[in-house]
């Protein structure tokens, strides 16, 4: 009798979860649905469109695409911010990799004070931050003043504003955070007797790193790299407040494309390499491991 009862009921239990299982996701799948595939599913559908001004022709036309293809600007304006975004990716590695192990590793009182000064700069809007470069790096800026009064220069110098370099160093520092708050989240996990046994069997310091820090910190890099370099691609105030007229990356060029020529067309045409770019990292950064769990 015990064992009919438990058959009869285990079909009903699985319903149960599933129900339950159902009613968790639909908030979540459904807010993604409405505020994010369905917006994207109708920038997709305007890049097929044109514009005949002052309204948009709804045929669906090949147009935008070869204009993008066509027109020098558009592939020299998309290689320039892929480059820019690989280098602000790698320049914050390279600064976040070694404060990330300090924090992580070396650091036994106040961290969590120390943690909160890193992630303090998310807390202003990012449009103080890049107008407190453009106060540092301009002509009678900070830099510029501070290199006069040491009498390393006699006359300020204009090209550290309205260049890429200027673009480069707001970017770097803007999006530091999101490199080092996942690269301390591995490196936390790590066990300090992984790194003491290295020691002990003869490794130095840098044979340590390549066989046992960095792969173990793979997923961190990897998350930590793709938000950078997403956000980088997608950027478009830094260049309009700290770039020249040759220093224009893809957002700002997509951002004029709705707000000042009002061609939304061709604006969400030139949208579709940035997502495919962005989705092939999603996948490569997948099939590499960004969302394993570190094997400690």
């Amino acid at each position: 009798m015990a064992s009919r009862v438990y058959r009869t009921s285990a079909p009903g239990r699985a319903r149960s979860r599933w129900v339950a299982l159902a009613g968790l996701l639909t908030v979540p799948v459904g807010w993604m649905v409405l505020f994010y595939l369905i917006p994207i599913g109708i920038l997709l559908v305007h890049a097929y469109w044109s514009v005949k001004y002052p309204e948009i022709d709804h045929t669906l036309t090949l147009k935008n695409f070869r204009t993008i293809l066509t027109i020098d600007l558009y592939p020299r304006v998309f290689l320039r911010t892929v480059i820019m975004a690989a280098g602000v990716t790698l320049a914050d590695i390279a600064l976040a990799f070694p404060l990330a192990f300090w924090l992580a590793k070396r650091v036994r009182r106040n961290r969590d004070l120390l943690l909160f000064l890193v992630i303090f700069p998310l807390w202003s809007s990012y449009w103080i931050r890049i107008f407190a470069w453009k106060t540092l790096l301009g002509t009678n800026g900070i830099l510029n003043s501070f290199l006069q009064w040491t009498g390393i220069l006699h006359q300020p110098l204009s090209f550290f504003l309205y260049s890429k370099w200027a673009i480069f160093i707001a970017l770097t520092h803007v999006w530091l955070p999101f490199m080092i708050l996942p690269l301390f989240t591995v490196l936390d996990r790590i066990p300090d007797s992984l790194l003491e046994a290295s020691s002990d069997l003869g490794a130095g310091w840098f044979a340590t790193f390549r066989t046992v820090i960095l792969p173990l910190c793979k997923p961190g890099l990897l998350a930590g790299g793709l938000a950078t370099f997403r956000l980088t691609m997608g950027d478009y105030i830094a260049p309009t407040l700290l770039g020249g007229p040759g220093d224009q990356m893809i957002g700002k060029i997509v951002a004029d494309q709705f707000g000042v020529a009002d061609n939304w067309p061709l604006g969400a045409a030139l949208i579709v390499p940035v997502l495919i770019k962005i989705s092939l990292l999603l996948w490569a950064s997948n099939e590499a491991g960004a969302t394993e769990r570190t094997a400690v």
